[in-house]
């Protein structure tokens, strides 16, 4: 499939205790994880901190169920 261009939103929810949760199972950077994973600020994911980028659009690519992310924008 083509790259995508997919808001945090999109892939990630904010929960009420503020940690970060996927929405999808995804990879970064050779990492991947999905539902029920959930981090808080300063956990990188493939040299990612996820709560940095908190609104911003990610360039993702979907293989085989996965949602790959291959940079921020």
């Amino acid at each position: 499939m083509s790259e995508q261009r997919l808001n945090f939103y999109q892939l990630f929810r904010i929960n009420p205790d503020s940690s970060i949760e996927p929405l999808r199972i995804v990879r970064i950077g050779g990492v991947q994880f999905g539902p029920g994973v959930r981090f808080g600020g300063g956990v990188s994911f493939g040299g990612i901190d996820l709560s940095t980028h908190i609104g911003r659009d990610f360039s993702v690519e979907e293989k085989e169920g996965i949602t790959i992310i291959l940079g921020i924008y």
